[in-house]
């Protein structure tokens, strides 16, 4: 399949499919808002759509619906009189409106937003009051409370122009960077990447008249300007609002990988080791290789037995997660697998691998999955490429051994409310031309 037919189905397969539902839950929470703020019961006015899915930039599996919802200027007066944090009297107001229409749906308020868990999303409500120059005014209960601005009709407003301007490019940039986020583990929020995607296609005028034939190419020099960022940088300015928007974690070493691997997918011309490549790079969502004959799918001799986070949960990666391993074996020190790697040694076998979560920010409670996939020639004459999405035991981590050649390699999952919130990966490449991790 050529780049610019690819391309375009993957767009096609990123696309939100349930939007359906997710209308009709923006409309109730916005009719019982009305009917209790307003004295009607329209479900659209008042109500704004932002986030992701408000700028037209969510991908499909999308967890977090964002809502501003304006109320009359009287109830800030009232609440604005409060002695101490009327900010948080407001948000306890609202979450009971709603609750008497959702009573058996966990509602709380949380320092600004009334946030809404439903069973496969999460809504976060933002009550606010639109000021004359379309921004808002909102509540924030944090020490003691006060009211802050914000201006997300300017941010929709930008960057729909520059996608009018770009032919429709900046969200389809936007959601491909979703989708290399979930499929790699990388901490950033939702505004941030198009802040990035914006920015990026604002220097780059020449994408202006290139479409799906060239995206190959887009991803690719997009990776570049990532992992070219300065690390000491800790904000950017969203377009059209210039409020500071603030990175997760530290993104350029995983946009490095993808740089390369954008490189070696372009210059490689085995249409099966290019679609394996993309998929590296952006997950399950890309769309597989064209059927292979009957005749190399006889050829086969080993059973597929690798298993996709995305089949079994939503991914939506909004928390950072860093695994490591210590490699152990008789007479030598155990070292850090990252070490290793960092000094290109590739791993013989006989030895011990702890694979452990070095860092995880995601609250508790969740539950972990490892992943331990065999890659290459021997993995299937032995039959033994696993690939299963195994439950941690309860101490965070999992051990194996190496015992045959290929690029192995391990990834492990942290599950929040049935949402995969944070991923990572590690390669554990083994040189030696005997066994696998089993």
């Amino acid at each position: 399949m050529e780049v610019s037919a690819t391309f375009k189905k993957f767009i096609e397969t990123l696309a939100v499919q349930n939007k359906v539902e997710i209308s009709n839950r923006y409309k109730t929470i916005t009719k019982t808002l009305n009917k209790s703020y307003w004295g009607h019961e329209s479900d659209t006015y008042n109500s704004l759509q932002v986030g992701s899915y408000g700028r037209g930039t969510a991908i499909n599996g999308i967890s977090d619906l964002d809502m501003v919802f304006s109320l009359p200027w009287s109830v800030y007066n009232r609440f604005n009189n409060y002695d101490t944090n009327g900010q948080s009297a407001l948000l306890q107001e609202v979450k009971g409106v709603i609750k008497a229409t959702y009573s058996r749906t966990d509602i709380r308020g949380d320092g600004q937003v009334v946030v809404v868990s439903f069973s496969n999303h999460v809504f976060e409500i933002l009550p606010a009051f639109l000021n004359d120059d379309d921004s808002y005014t909102y509540p924030d209960t944090k020490n003691g409370g006060r009211w802050k601005p914000t201006k997300p009709r300017q941010e929709k407003l930008e960057i729909n122009s520059l996608n009018t301007d770009f032919k429709g490019t900046l969200k389809h940039l936007c959601k491909m960077i979703r989708a290399w986020k979930n499929k790699c583990g990388v901490p950033m929020g939702g505004l941030l990447v198009d802040t990035l995607a914006y920015n990026f296609l604002k220097s780059n005028e020449e994408y202006k008249d290139r479409s799906y034939p060239y995206y190959d190419w887009l991803c690719k020099d997009f990776f570049e300007y990532l992992k070219d960022t300065d690390k000491s940088q800790e904000y950017w300015l969203a377009p059209g609002s210039s409020q500071h928007v603030y990175k997760k974690g530290n993104f350029v070493p995983k946009a490095k990988k993808a740089y390369n691997k954008c490189l070696d997918a372009i210059q490689k011309e085995d249409q099966k080791t290019v679609n394996r490549i993309w998929r590296e790079v952006f997950g399950t969502q890309f769309p597989p290789e064209e059927q292979l004959s009957k005749a190399n799918v006889a050829s086969f001799s080993y059973d597929d037995t690798e298993e996709f986070i995305e089949d079994q949960y939503l991914v939506d990666v909004r928390y950072n997660l860093v695994i490591d391993c210590h490699v152990k074996q008789n007479g030598f020190p155990t070292m850090l697998l990252s070490i290793i790697l960092g000094r290109s040694i590739p791993l013989k076998f006989g030895k011990s691998l702890r694979f452990f979560v070095k860092h995880c920010n995601v609250p508790d409670p969740y539950k972990i999955k490892w992943k331990i996939r065999n890659i290459g020639p021997t993995a299937e004459k032995k039959n033994k490429i696993r690939g299963q999405l195994l439950l941690d035991t309860g101490d965070k981590a999992r051990t194996e051994r190496t015992q045959f050649n290929g690029p192995h390699y391990v990834e492990c999952y942290v599950i929040k409310n049935e949402i995969c919130v944070a991923r990572d990966r590690i390669d554990v490449p083994i040189k030696e031309p005997v066994k696998a991790i089993q």
